[in-house]
Formats: structure tokens, C-alpha cells, sequence
């Protein structure tokens, strides 16, 4: 694994595309991330790095703080990159007056830099402090802009901000399309699922239970409830320890354990520590398990006998679909992108958002009735590999890098 620092100057002229001619050579695609944080978009876009062809696209990633997960997740999969000393612009970020606005023109006469000296075609964002930071260099350096929403519809950034520099919109959904953009902007946006890696082989559900069970110290009776992604409020962290001791106060007969994986946001609220608080104060601590950040989806998912999903505003979440590739019922809230996902009652189950209870009906029937667990695992198992794949997820994003690039016939 390679990681060059870019500081705008000549170190970075090697890593400069000079070989075929302009018309014959590959777009180049700028892909920049923060690089602390490392979520379900940040996996969604290396899926789609990794599946280009290097003859038609020459992806040039950037990180601007390349420490924590996501760089051991690039060094893992041999993803090269190149570092940014830039700060990367928080869209709620209320600056000091002229300071703020010098450090901002500052950083936009760096990144303009790069892109040129690049010979960057098109910029893909995929999260709000990448837009807000890499949007304007990216207009102003002559580059396409690709903005790829993954968050609230009714965010700032997606209606006031992208209607007037982004070439191009794609969003993870139909929920996630702007709700109010100031420009009409329907000509230039479409709806593209996240990418997915289709499971191949399937692993032995029991054994991946049995080693989680063993590692934790549990009985092997026990029922593993699983909660996957980054612990922010979105998410509801909160709400699945109090869905897993609803479920506990109306089964006892039933023994069952919430596990949490993933990491609180960097420098956000720990709702790591809000978590653990929670399951004490309703008693439910020796249930409740942090496991932190871990790699091994597919692993990790086969071990779950359920996974719940009590987010609310999810654009599409990843888990779900991760989870239904190897035909784990999911429980989800009935809000955001969640029901374009589920089919409820025949691909999982949806619920009433923000309700704890409402978790627990359609968890005893999965956990009670082995014949009702195992219908909803192979309708949602069929279901995601019928509509989910990395190759559908990269030709429809190739088809606009080529009309951005002007490589259409």
C-alpha cells in the first residue's frame, strides 16, 4: 500500500496521468474522502472504485485525515491514495468572520490546484463535509461535478447548494431525492442503489452463532440480535437497547442478546458511553454487548439469528441489504429508505419508527417458529440477489461518468 502526501507541489507530478491523448485516455475520477470516519458510504464508493476498468476510468482517491478504520480498510484491499493537508469544511461549521472566509478561499485555491494539476474530469462526493469542501474548487478548476447524496432529503447542501454547482445528482433512493432544491433539478438526478458483494460461499449460520456465543461467554442457547452501523442518533443506538429489553420483560423464556457493532462517531457524541448507561439503568446490562468496529460483515451477519434496524431517515442502509444477502430477517422501522428494501411480512418485517415494542411481535415469530424464520430468510435472500449487485451499480454510474466526460456517441 502506497499513501503519497500531495501538498501541492512537485512531489506529487508523478502520480500525474500523461499518456494517452485527451480523447483516448481514461476519465480521471477524483474520489475524495475525510478519512477519520468510515461508514456505509465510504464502503459503497471503494465497491465501486474497485469495479471500474482502468482503461476507461483512472480513479484518484484522497483522504484528508488518512488515520483510523477506514485507512486500515484501503491498506486491506490495496486501495493506493493520496493525502490532502486541507480542512474539510463542516456544513454546520459557524466560522470567526474573515478568518474563517480566508481559510476558505485558501483551501479552495489549493484544491483547484490539485484538480488541474491532475487533469481531474469529474469530482464524486459522497458525504456533506466532502461536498461542502471539494464542490466549488471542483466548478471552479473546470471539473464535472458528481454529487452523490446518501443523507437527508431535506438537508441544505442537497437543495440549496447542489442544485446550482453539481453537473450531476445520484441518490441512494427515492426517499433520499431533494425535497426542495431551489433549481429544477430532475433531468440531472437519479436513483442508484448502493453497490453490494454477493456472498460466495455461504457460511455455516450455526458455526458463526457458536463462535460469537463462545467468544462473549454466553449459553449456546442463547439468541443473538445484531445492530450494525456507526453509533450516531440517526441510527438509534438508544432504541434497540430498550427494543431488546422489551423483548426480555415480555419472553423471559426466550434468552436473547443485543450485540452493537460498531464505533461512535469521531469527535461526535459517544453514544458508545449513552448505550451501556441505558442497559443499566434498565437493567439489561450483562444483554447488551459493544463490539466495536469489525470488518467481517458476511461473518458477523451469518451469526445474527435477527438484525434490527430501529433508524429512522436511513436513505438506504447498508446492513439491511448486507444482512438479507445471507438470508438474515431483518426488523426494520417503516421510515425512510427502509420500505423500498422490505416487503413487509414477506422480505422482513417493518415496524411502527421510534417505538421499542413495536420490535418485539415479529421477533417472537421469528425466534418461536423455525418455519416462519426460515420463509422471511429465503424470500429476503432471493429478493436482495435478485436486485442487488456491484456490475448494475457500476454500468449505471459509468453511463454518467461517460455523458459528464462527453465520451457518449
Amino acid at each position: 500500500m502506497i499513501s503519497n502526501i500531495a501538498p501541492f507541489g512537485d512531489t506529487i507530478a508523478n502520480t500525474v496521468y500523461t499518456g494517452k491523448s485527451m480523447g483516448s485516455r481514461p476519465i480521471v475520477v477524483v474520489y475524495p474522502f475525510v478519512g477519520d470516519k468510515f461508514g456505509g458510504s465510504d464502503i459503497s464508493a471503494i465497491k465501486l472504485i474497485e469495479a471500474l476498468q482502468p482503461s476507461e476510468v483512472r480513479p484518484v482517491v484522497v483522504l484528508h485525515k488518512p488515520n483510523g478504520d477506514f485507512v486500515k480498510y484501503l491498506d486491506k484491499r490495496q486501495i493506493d491514495y493520496l493525502t490532502v493537508k486541507v480542512s474539510v469544511l463542516r456544513p454546520r461549521y459557524r466560522g470567526a468572520g474573515s478568518a474563517a472566509a480566508a481559510g476558505y478561499l485558501y483551501t479552495v485555491a489549493r484544491l483547484i490546484r490539485f484538480l488541474r494539476r491532475h487533469k481531474a474530469d469529474i469530482v464524486h462526493t459522497n458525504d456533506g463535509s466532502i461536498h461542502a469542501t471539494w464542490g466549488l474548487p471542483t466548478v471552479l478548476s473546470g471539473a464535472r461535478l458528481l454529487w452523490h447524496h446518501r443523507g437527508d432529503p431535506a438537508g441544505r447542501g442537497i437543495n440549496l447548494l447542489a442544485p446550482f454547482i453539481a453537473s450531476h445528482i445520484v441518490t441512494v433512493s427515492n426517499y433520499a431525492k431533494p425535497t426542495s432544491p431551489l433549481l429544477p433539478i430532475s433531468a440531472r438526478t437519479s436513483v442508484i442503489h448502493s453497490p453490494f458483494d454477493h456472498p460466495e460461499p455461504l457460511l455455516d449460520r450455526e458455526e458463526c452463532r457458536l463462535d460469537l456465543v463462545r467468544e462473549l461467554g454466553l449459553d449456546e442457547k442463547t439468541r443473538l440480535i445484531g445492530f450494525f452501523g456507526t453509533l450516531i442518533d440517526r441510527k438509534r443506538p438508544i432504541r434497540f437497547v430498550e427494543a431488546i429489553h422489551a423483548f426480555c420483560a415480555q419472553h423471559p423464556e426466550l434468552t436473547v442478546a443485543g450485540l452493537l457493532f460498531g464505533s461512535p462517531e469521531h469527535c461526535g457524541e459517544r453514544l458508545d458511553v449513552e448505550v451501556a448507561a441505558r442497559a443499566r439503568e434498565l437493567g439489561i446490562e450483562k444483554a447488551i454487548h459493544l463490539m466495536g468496529f469489525r470488518s467481517s460483515i458476511n461473518r458477523l451477519m451469518c451469526a445474527m439469528d435477527i438484525l434490527l434496524v430501529p433508524a429512522i431517515n436511513e436513505p438506504f442502509g447498508r446492513t439491511l441489504i448486507e444482512a438479507m444477502l445471507v438470508g438474515t430477517p431483518v426488523v426494520a422501522t417503516n421510515h425512510g429508505g427502509n420500505p423500498e428494501a422490505i416487503v413487509d411480512g414477506e422480505t422482513g418485517y417493518l415496524v411502527e419508527p421510534e417505538v421499542p415494542s413495536a420490535f418485539v411481535p415479529p421477533m417472537a415469530k421469528l425466534l418461536k417458529d423455525p418455519s416462519e424464520w426460515q420463509r422471511v430468510s429465503a424470500n429476503a435472500q432471493k429478493s436482495a440477489l435478485a436486485h442487488y449487485g456491484i456490475r448494475p451499480h457500476t454500468e449505471k454510474i459509468m453511463h454518467i461518468y461517460r455523458e459528464l466526460a462527453g465520451r457518449t456517441a
